[in-house]
């Protein structure tokens, strides 16, 4: 379902709204908040970046907007005193989490990320939901280290592994896992006060969505720190209660969809009506599902009224 179309459905100014929150655009200035054991985030560069300062250096999970890149690496390097960063991991392709790349790259950084991540970052990616093309980064700001299912490294005295989680707000998801200090990087997978994004462009579904949560439930326990991709950070509760908001609407969708509904037409059902004093506006959250809900129905054969 391609906006232009959502847009002749739905009130303009109900969109608009929806839009606004995903571009955030009263981000506060960076700031960062120390998480201890080497640990701290750098809140309010477009998106959360995690730091881990250790005697083999710094590395970085996710390095926020490129409108904040510059303020954001140089609070970083105010903080460590390091001069360079030696390893970023990138947790999908979204420019609110890739915006240090064209600065790290060049200088030499590692760059990690699933191999679908670095193919969206060296594309032309037409995200209709947005209604907005982008462009694809100069091959230097481009991972330069990839996987497809799982890794892990040991660096400066901490063990860290990262996983995939398939087809959820994008294609191209990971979790990076501090293991010694229990803290857990998800990236957009978990949201905060807002209902989570599902980038149908590059193949995020509401199925993989939540199939995401559940990963990370078994691997969190009550004490685990989860740093979502904006906003404070969760404990396994949290991802719990997201995981039930998903599972009851993912249902509650498929069976709309199957009696014949648009999105106007869900929107008007108001599925989430129980979730919305939590979660917010749903008009983003269930025009996003849509696609990736009447793919999979056509896949299985089910006949869409």
């Amino acid at each position: 379902m391609k906006r232009r179309h959502f847009l002749q459905t739905v009130p303009a100014a109900t969109v608009g709204v929806a839009l606004a929150r995903f571009a955030r655009a009263d981000e506060p200035e960076p700031a960062l908040v120390p998480l201890g054991k080497g640990l701290s985030v750098v809140t309010g560069g477009g998106g959360n970046v995690t730091v881990f300062q250790s005697p083999e250096g710094v590395l970085l999970v996710d390095g926020g907007s490129p409108e904040h890149s510059a303020q954001v690496l140089k609070l970083i390097r105010e903080h460590t005193g390091a001069s360079r960063i030696h390893t970023l991991f990138n947790t999908h392709w979204h420019w609110d989490q890739t915006g240090s790349n064209r600065t790290l790259g060049p200088a030499g950084t590692r760059i990690i990320a699933h191999e679908n991540t670095k193919l969206w970052l060296g594309t032309e990616v037409d995200c209709k939901w947005q209604d907005r093309v982008y462009k694809p980064l100069p091959r230097d700001a481009r991972p330069n280290q990839t996987f497809y299912t799982s890794g892990s490294l040991a660096f400066g005295g901490e063990h860290i592994d990262y996983g995939y989680l398939p087809q959820a707000h994008t294609d191209g998801d990971l979790y990076v896992f501090f293991r010694n200090a229990n803290v857990l990087v998800v990236g957009d997978i978990v949201s905060v006060g807002s209902y989570p994004i599902i980038d149908y462009s590059t193949n995020g579904w509401l199925g993989g969505l939540l199939e995401a949560t559940k990963t990370l439930i078994g691997l969190a326990d009550g004490a685990t720190r989860i740093v979502p991709g904006k906003g404070p950070v969760q404990m396994r509760s949290d991802v719990e209660a997201e995981r039930d908001m998903l599972a009851t609407l993912k249902l509650r969708l498929s069976q709309l969809l199957a009696r014949g509904m648009s999105v106007p037409d869900m929107l008007a059902a108001a599925p989430s009506h129980d979730f919305d004093a939590h979660w917010g506006d749903p008009t983003l959250f269930i025009s996003n599902a849509f696609p990736g809900l009447t793919q999979r129905a056509r896949e299985l054969g089910v006949n869409i009224v």
